[in-house]
């Protein structure tokens, strides 16, 4: 689960990570009160949306004064900002924060993520921190710093300073990073977050060390222990497909293509998408039913499918293991005549029970295709959303 800056900024103030005072603004309003409050001689609007690269959209501005800092805001609320995350159609900006300005000396990097090579989190840091970190982890990867992560031990103040000096902190600096280091990777272990970044972790002229900008993910399958986060998500930010999906515990991502896919289990969801593109054609969505394919989940697996306006055909693939496929192809049956399905589907069927699966399919009177394996059930599929 993805939250806001604003948001992240105040779990870890709470972690000891020092991070600028900021005011969240609502209206234009809200945004001359806050600079007020902030004073100073600059105030930063920042826009707020789950996406990087809002520096070079438009999204941060200085302000020098509080009338500035609402005519900002007058411009950014409600304006589609456009990044290279967001893709063409931009996100919609409904929150701002508007933070104190700080005299910036030089910027850094720190991340932490797992590391699936080796199965470790690993705590990231580079010289070269700022708008364009992800050039630099193209281009010159040897910037990028890392230490792993031994979980039997955690995150340790020797390694926190070898991040520090590969900095090029000043060994006056060296006990004020390893301290931020620390904080932040106590943060990111007890929130259970799968991602945490700051980008740019900032040194000021007057020697401090600050979060100039925070990113924060949790980890979805540990979000039972953190029930207090969950009214930090902010649905306007998610794709409303996406929502719809998890109201029924479906695992669901909406794609660019125009094929469908209906699959239960997550391997099996990306090697169907894989022979699909090998097939010549484009998947519109991975869709994950799980491993308990009733008629209720499939039902509202097809709903979210059709909603989507570019699907062309279906290509629903099951391997009945624990669950049986009679049991499956009834409840696939059963939901397209609720639905009245209209688009060519595709069903190719393999496990328990599989001839009557398919019988059930064939004798439906519906317009199923049934396909006698993975490649066939793709030729098929495209052909049909050709």
């Amino acid at each position: 689960m993805k939250i806001h800056e604003y948001q992240g900024k105040e779990l870890l103030r709470k972690y000891g990570v020092p991070v600028p005072r900021g005011i969240v603004a609502r209206s234009p309003e809200e945004a001359y009160h806050a600079a007020k409050e902030l004073g100073g001689d600059v105030v930063v609007v920042k826009a707020q949306i789950h996406a990087g690269g809002r520096g070079k959209g438009g999204g941060v501005k200085l302000a020098r004064s509080a009338d500035e800092a609402r005519e900002i805001a007058q411009k950014m609320l409600g304006m589609k900002l456009v990044t290279h995350q967001t893709g063409p159609e931009g996100r919609e900006v409904r929150v701002l924060l508007i933070e104190e300005g700080l005299p910036i000396d030089k910027e850094f990097y720190l991340g932490i993520v797992l590391d699936r090579a080796t199965g470790r989190q690993v705590f990231m840091a580079s010289s070269a921190g700022g708008m364009d970190i992800e050039e630099v982890a193209a281009k010159t990867p040897e910037k990028i710093l890392k230490e792993t992560i031994d979980p039997a031990v955690g995150f340790q103040p020797f390694q926190a300073r070898k991040l520090a000096f590969g900095l090029g902190l000043p060994s006056t600096l060296v006990g004020q990073a390893v301290k931020f280091m620390q904080a932040l990777y106590s943060a990111y272990e007890q929130m259970d977050a799968s991602l945490m970044e700051i980008n740019p972790f900032l040194l000021t002229k007057d020697n401090r060390l600050i979060a100039l900008d925070a990113k924060v993910n949790f980890d979805d399958n540990a979000m039972f222990r953190h029930k207090e986060f969950l009214d930090l998500r902010d649905l306007n930010e998610e794709e409303p497909l996406e929502i719809e999906a998890s109201k029924f515990d479906l695992n669901y991502i909406k794609l660019d293509g125009n094929i469908a896919c209906m699959v239960n289990g997550a391997g099996l969801a990306m090697a169907t998408m894989d022979i699909i593109k090998l097939a010549g054609g484009e998947p519109a969505n991975f869709l994950d039913v799980g491993g308990g394919a009733s008629q209720e989940r499939v039902e509202a697996a097809f709903r979210i499918l059709l909603a989507d306006e570019n699907v062309k055909a279906v290509l629903i693939n099951i391997f009945g293991g624990i669950v049986r496929c009679d049991m499956v192809a009834r409840g696939v049956v059963e939901a397209a005549r609720n639905l009245k399905i209209e688009v060519p589907v595709v069903v190719r069927l393999e496990g328990t029970n599989v001839e009557e699966g398919q019988r059930v399919i064939r004798e439906s009177g519906m317009n199923f295709t049934v396909a006698t394996g993975m490649e066939d059930a793709a030729e098929k599929v495209v052909g049909l959303a050709a």
